[in-house]
């Protein structure tokens, strides 16, 4: 076995134990990403000295009893986080030479806490998108068939932990980003509940739905993982201040009496067949382990789709306002007065993806508009999260598909966008509803591609929720299978 065949708890039990160190992991990863970033396309920097250094003070600390939780764990980043002194492409090239001044909360607190990070995940461009497509350093190619998408936006962050690249990584999930690429490339991702995470020091996409959280191979490791990053902080407006429990406490592998709903609408015609076929086994492997499962419904779940690329847009359009090649990033030469710098470089800077949803999203809140789009999605969005509060008086998690298809092939959806949004139409409800959720291993298609089970859980009820997914791994094999790249 491989040192990067380990989880990030087998490493951290093995460096205690001195059976290796923290530098011979790190320098385990980089040869193995030097010999599959040519074929995965996961990472857009490498920090190879740096890592080196981090792994290095992490020995000390070992050796001294200093270490925490993290300490010599080698972990990537989706490169929409601010770090300090390193480049900070969101995947864009109006982005060009920015390298950020300061580390972004959630990343304060893995360095905080020892973690040797190894660089900065391809995504795409500004977490605009469900293939890992819309990058400009090109797209992610799924370890598990290098022909199909790893899906997004987290597509490097989830192709990464797969392929053995890292032992963990960090992404953002505003539409299912963390969620969708977890279920296609085999490994378990947790969006957590809006407001347990900070924000600060991400680069801003839809601030109402962003969330960060962790991608992992196994659900102790997601809640290692959770434990390092969430908490309040006050300099993101929208961390909650509540308690953050013991999540490792919560995997007692023990969900008998459990209440797990099966949402109505998320199991109809349209969902492929493999996909259908795993979640049900899954639902009756918790079933077995003493869950009860109790049929619920969501009825406005069909509106959520829309709902969600009203209000993203609108907020990126707004967002994205500040790229205008004056202050950092891409400024294009030769500009013949201010407004023609303004256009040429947004022009220059920006992918189509990201064009076209910021011209939706100056649409939906354009002057005789706004009522009509975005202000009535705001009222749909408060209905969705009702239907999920309704449904948690009812039962403890829901369980359901994470997408309605095994990974697509590279370019199958590219020419064909709404096509391409549905692809997140089992994952936006959460974000709407701002509620905490997790995909997880469940089995494989025909084809032999990775299916994933989505667990949804009542808002900064992570705990429960990691203890069911843990359940239902320890009764299982999926997640211990890895592609042969």
């Amino acid at each position: 076995m491989e040192i990067y065949d380990f989880t990030l708890t087998e490493l951290r039990n093995r460096l205690d134990r001195r059976e290796f160190s923290a530098v011979e992991v790190a320098d385990a990863y980089l040869v193995r990403i030097a010999a599959t970033n040519p074929l995965i396309n996961s990472y857009i920097t490498v920090c190879a000295a740096a890592a080196r250094s981090d792994a290095a003070a992490a020995d000390l600390a070992i050796a001294s009893g200093s270490a925490g939780p993290l300490t010599g764990l080698p972990i990537a980043v989706k490169d929409i986080f601010n770090t300090a002194g390193l480049r900070t492409t969101c995947a864009s090239r109006i982005l060009d030479g920015y390298v950020s001044p300061y580390d972004a909360t959630a990343i304060a607190r893995i360095k905080q806490q020892g973690a040797v990070m190894l660089g900065k995940l391809n995504m795409d461009e500004f977490a605009m998108g469900s293939s890992n497509e819309n990058s400009a350093f090109g797209p992610v190619h799924n370890p598990w068939n290098l022909d199909r998408v790893p899906g997004g936006s987290s597509g490097g962050s989830a192709a990464c932990v797969a392929g053995r690249q890292a032992g963990a990584a960090l992404g953002t999930d505003t539409g299912g980003s963390i969620r969708q690429p977890a279920a296609h490339c085999s490994v378990v991702g947790l969006k957590p509940t809006y407001g347990r995470v900070s924000r600060y020091g991400v680069i801003a996409y839809a601030s109402s739905l962003d969330q960060v959280g962790p991608l992992t191979r196994d659900v102790r490791d997601n809640a290692l993982l959770l434990q390092a990053i969430a908490g309040y902080d006050p300099a993101d407006s929208t961390s909650v201040n509540t308690p953050v429990p013991a999540y490792a406490k919560s995997l007692t592998g023990d969900i008998r009496g459990l209440k797990i709903g099966l949402p109505k609408e998320y199991f109809i015609d349209g969902l492929d067949a493999d996909v259908q076929k795993a979640v049900t086994t899954a639902a009756d492997t918790c079933r077995s382990l003493g869950a009860e499962l109790i049929e619920v419904e969501l009825p406005h779940t069909a509106y959520a789709v829309a709902c969600y690329y009203l209000i993203a847009t609108a907020e990126a359009s707004s967002n994205l306002a500040r790229y205008d090649g004056v202050r950092y990033g891409l400024r294009v030469k030769d500009a013949t007065n201010l407004l023609d710098m303004y256009m040429r470089s947004r022009a220059t800077g920006f992918g189509a993806e990201v064009k076209r949803r910021i011209m939706l999203g100056t649409y939906a809140l354009s002057s005789g508009y706004y009522d009509a789009y975005y202000l009535k999605s705001q009222k749909v969005r408060t209905l969705i999260r009702q239907d999920f509060l309704t449904a948690f008086d009812k039962v403890d998690v829901l369980l359901t598909p994470v997408a309605p298809t095994p990974a697509f092939a590279l370019g199958e959806k590219t020419d064909d966008p709404l096509q391409m949004y549905l692809s997140d139409i089992y994952t936006i409800p959460a974000n709407l509803a701002g509620t905490c959720a997790l995909s997880l291993p469940c089995g494989f298609s025909a084809d032999g591609l990775p299916i994933g089970l989505q667990l949804i859980g009542k808002p900064f009820d992570e705990a429960t929720l990691l203890r069911t997914a843990h359940a239902f791994e320890q009764a299982t094999q999926w997640h211990k299978q890895k592609p042969a790249i």
